[in-house]
Order: C-alpha cells, then sequence, then structure tokens
C-alpha cells in the first residue's frame, strides 16, 4: 500500500517512526509528512495567517518531512502539494496517550485521520494508553497486520477507524473489540502556580469520572485490557432536534 504517516506527537516520536519501520519492512511505500513540534490536542486547528515551511529528515533508515504547522495542515500540505501522488490510506499515530470518548474532538491525531477522511480517503487513527511509551514496534507490527485485514474500499465515505491500545505489554492484552466512543465528558479543573517572579499561571488537569464511563464503550474495555477500534463518522446532524424545533417553530403564529 501507498501510506501517508503523520501524528501529533512530531515527526520523532517513538510511535510514528514504530509505524514508519513497521510498513516499511512489510513493503508498504511510505511518506512521512508530520508536525516538526508536538502539536497535542489542538484539535482540527489549521494555520491561516502564518505560512508553512517544511523541513526535510533524513536518517539512518528514516525519511519525512516535518510542517511547521499542525497534524491537519500536515494532511492537507501532503494531499494537495506534497506528495505526487494519492495515498491509498491515511495513518495518524501511534499517539502517546489514549484518543476515546470526547478525545476525538481535541485530538491532533484524530483530527489528522478526520481530514483524511474528509477528503474521501481511508484513514486509520493509532493511540496507546501510555503517555510515556519506550517501545511500540509490537503495536506498530499489529497495525501493518490490521491494515492489510480490512476491505477499507468497502467501508462507507468519510468514515474512520479509531484504534486504542491499552497500557501494557502487546503480549498481555485482550482481544480486539470493535465498539462505540464513551459518551461521558471530562470533568476538569486547573490547577493554581506561580512561576519563580510570583505570577500565577494555569495548568489544566481532568478525568472522566468512573461512575459516568458505560460498560462495552472504549474508555471502559480499554481500561481492561483490551484493544478497541471504533469506526467514527462526523456528521453533526441531530434528526431529533430537527424534528422537534418544526414541531415548536413551524405551527402557525396567532395574534
Amino acid at each position: 500500500m501507498n501510506i501517508l504517516l503523520t501524528n501529533d506527537d512530531g515527526i520523532q516520536a517513538v510511535g510514528l517512526r514504530a509505524l514508519y519501520r513497521a510498513f516499511s519492512d512489510a513493503g508498504h511505500e511510505v511518506s512521512v509528512v508530520a508536525p516538526v513540534t508536538e502539536q497535542s490536542a489542538v484539535g482540527h486547528a489549521v494555520t491561516i495567517s502564518m505560512p508553512l515551511r517544511v523541513k526535510d529528515f533524513h536518517e539512518d533508515g528514516f525519511e519525512g518531512r516535518g510542517v511547521y504547522g499542525t497534524p491537519v495542515d500536515c494532511v492537507k500540505l501532503a494531499l494537495s502539494t506534497l506528495l505526487s501522488r494519492q495515498p491509498d490510506l491515511v495513518v495518524s499515530g501511534i499517539n502517546a496517550g489514549a484518543n476515546v470518548g470526547v478525545d476525538i474532538l481535541y485530538s491532533g491525531t484524530v483530527s489528522a485521520a478526520t481530514e483524511g477522511a474528509l477528503m474521501d480517503l481511508p484513514a486509520l487513527a493509532v493511540s496507546m494508553d501510555d503517555f510515556n511509551p519506550r517501545d511500540l514496534s509490537g503495536q506498530a507490527a499489529y497495525v501493518e497486520r490490521l491494515i492489510r485485514r480490512v476491505a477499507w474500499d468497502q467501508l462507507p465515505s468519510k468514515c474512520l477507524l479509531n484504534l486504542n491500545f491499552p497500557a501494557c505489554e502487546l503480549s498481555r492484552a485482550k482481544d480486539m473489540v470493535i465498539c462505540p466512543h464513551t459518551r461521558a465528558s471530562y470533568q476538569d479543573w486547573y490547577e493554581t502556580r506561580r512561576d519563580p517572579r510570583g505570577r500565577p499561571y494555569y495548568w489544566l488537569s481532568g478525568e472522566i469520572p468512573p461512575g459516568l464511563i458505560s460498560p462495552g464503550r472504549d474508555r471502559l474495555l480499554l481500561t481492561e485490557g483490551h484493544v478497541t477500534l471504533t469506526p467514527l463518522r462526523f456528521d453533526f446532524n441531530d434528526p431529533e432536534t430537527r424534528d422537534q424545533l418544526r414541531g415548536m417553530l413551524e405551527k402557525p403564529v396567532h395574534h
């Protein structure tokens, strides 16, 4: 396959490098276009008020293009300008930290894959439920086997797959479960701290309250040790509320 590989942790991140090796060793053609610096939680941000600059990376056994921009910038620039032909698949990851539930809106990893899907290309986002992974070669090999098993041309248009690995050695992980994402949201708070000059600054923290996490959905399954796979389509239409509003607002108004 001809694969566009990107991420939000930066072009030197361990997860991206692991996927590059796994895909290349399996004979796939891999084009890397990824942020030069970490872009976690930038969502679907697009750079419109500054120029995008590109830096070539040529290292032992690796080559790619680093973009001084967001993950979505990388995919847009790659597909419209940098690549000589369209890829068969867009892969984003492996991200350090899970992307489940509402994370799919915040995540640069998922947003990069979403941009590929919006441009009618098959797309896969991959994450690991560990913020400090050191060796993701096993997970990368798992991803390579998975992409060969999926009949990408049979999936719906503008659909992407969101794959998450649990925070354990792959040999100890439970079977993959195809599941919906959790609908629970984070409970956020800001810690107030002070810099060396005594001025306050604020550091975001948060968690999904365990009591709000539904069984059979990605967050709980991942915590239980399963690999999770969630198909996503970003259709924000709300037909139920639309019908409700019609009932409210399309009635004749009597004066």
